[in-house]
């Protein structure tokens, strides 16, 4: 099972988190082999997913969101095995949301998804953690409760990465339907519709969605941002 690694990877993790010397020529070494032992096993992972016909996330962006996935389990902030995938680095007007049920390493969805309308037009771009910015945010949440709002069941959504994404409660930044998230407004527009900064979806699938991933289960947005390279402290 994928959980034989997760020791090594979580001790080597702690480690090299606590340490605030420089990493001796030995401690590169371990940090070096963890990383790619965890590496080939996401791989081997990816390649055993059952994908229900649909499209599958690109390796990277599973690697990554998977990195960050264990870690929140273990550190208690997510608790269900339900991995959402958002891939800003695609187009707007590709299906860049994947639900993956990690207990059956089962694809679930795969669905078109809003950005901010300041993080960029077909592409995002940039992204921000500010007030009143209009922008996403990238890396790692958990999902909150459901409520209803001015786009009818939504929810929201708590960041888990401090001076990266974790004023999203405070903006608002939560999972809601758009009649912008559609097929018909890609063709009219040339690109999808954008949010004002949250993970918008067809409304069609909102509901089921929402029930699906709610009350503390993982959520990663991704992007290869240097910033964000930079600043994450879950992922290498």
């Amino acid at each position: 099972m994928i959980y034989k690694f997760l020791p090594v990877f979580m001790y080597f993790f702690a480690s090299f988190t606590t340490n605030v010397s420089k990493p001796t020529e030995p401690e590169k070494l371990i940090a070096a082999t963890a990383e790619a032992s965890f590496s080939m096993k996401a791989e081997k992972l990816y390649h055993t997913l059952h994908s229900n016909n649909l499209s599958l996330p690109k390796l990277e962006s599973f690697s990554k969101a998977l990195q960050g996935f264990y870690q929140l389990k273990e550190k208690g902030l997510v608790s269900k095995n339900i991995l959402t995938i958002i891939d800003f680095s695609l187009s707007s007007n590709s299906k860049r949301l994947w639900i993956i049920d990690m207990s059956t390493n089962t694809v679930l969805y795969n669905s078109l998804v809003a950005h901010g309308r300041n993080t960029g037009e077909e592409y995002a771009k940039e992204f921000s953690n500010a007030s009143s910015s209009n922008k996403s945010s990238l890396g790692f949440y958990a999902t909150g409760e459901v409520y209803q709002g001015k786009h009818g069941l939504s929810l929201r959504l708590d960041g888990l990465e401090k001076g990266i994404n974790d004023n999203a409660r405070s903006r608002a930044v939560v999972v809601h339907g758009a009649d912008y998230v559609a097929e018909s407004f890609i063709k009219t527009h040339g690109r999808l519709g954008r949010s004002q900064g949250c993970p918008a979806l067809p409304v069609g699938i909102t509901k089921e969605v929402i029930n699906v991933i709610k009350d503390k289960s993982c959520l990663f947005i991704y992007h290869p941002s240097a910033n964000y390279k930079a600043a994450t402290k879950l992922i290498s």
